[in-house]
């Protein structure tokens, strides 16, 4: 799966919170960019963000002058920022649940910016749909779980290990379709070999 770091624009800018909206949208202008990151003062501070809609909606369009107004009264700060090692389905649910249209990749420092344009753009959704790989791979994994019972025991810890995995991987399955499943593969395998729920007593 790709992942934040993928996808981000590595030219990104940074304004102070200090600077007037004007120099911020002179330097919008400047690179043809939708948005800019506000430094932070100092390590321990957190980035902020201005926007084109920001300057659009809290400036424009009450009548406010850019050449007084400063970036730090309309920015969003702290604002919301994507671990690099974030996969491209998980950016795309944080930009849906916080109604975002970009936001700055950081770990520690500064790293990019992800947009939604960025989403769309490298998303193979259209070709691969999440769910069919996910299904795909369930059935790999069920039928892995089941010759390594056979191999070690039902009772066995690499058993239980791998219906551990089969359990994550319907787990997440049932988080995409917003659904719950009736029975589990491993309930299932129960029914077959009932000493099997044994397996999920092990001591870790």
């Amino acid at each position: 799966m790709l992942k934040a770091a993928d996808i981000m624009t590595k030219d990104v800018a940074t304004i102070r919170s200090s600077a007037t909206v004007a120099e911020a949208v002179r330097l919008l202008r400047s690179r043809d960019w939708r948005a800019l990151i506000v430094d932070r003062r100092n390590e321990q501070d957190a980035y902020g963000i201005i926007s084109e809609s920001d300057i659009a909606y809290k400036v424009i369009a009450h009548g406010k002058d850019p050449q007084t107004m400063r970036v730090y009264e309309i920015m969003t700060k702290p604002c919301i920022a994507i671990n690099p090692n974030l996969g491209l389905e998980y950016v795309a649910r944080l930009f849906a649940q916080h109604h975002l249209h970009r936001a700055p990749v950081i770990q520690g420092e500064l790293l990019g910016i992800v947009s939604l344009t960025d989403i769309l753009a490298h998303s193979e959704f259209l070709e691969q749909p999440r769910t069919l790989l996910l299904e795909q791979e369930l059935q790999d994994e069920i039928q892995k779980a089941r010759l390594v019972c056979a191999q070690t025991g039902v009772r066995s810890q690499e058993c239980a290990a791998a219906w551990d995995v089969v359990e994550e991987i319907q787990a997440e399955i049932a988080h995409q379709r917003s659904e719950k499943f009736v029975k589990t593969a491993f309930e299932d395998y129960c029914d077959e070999y009932p000493e099997a729920i044994e397996a999920i007593t092990y001591d870790l």
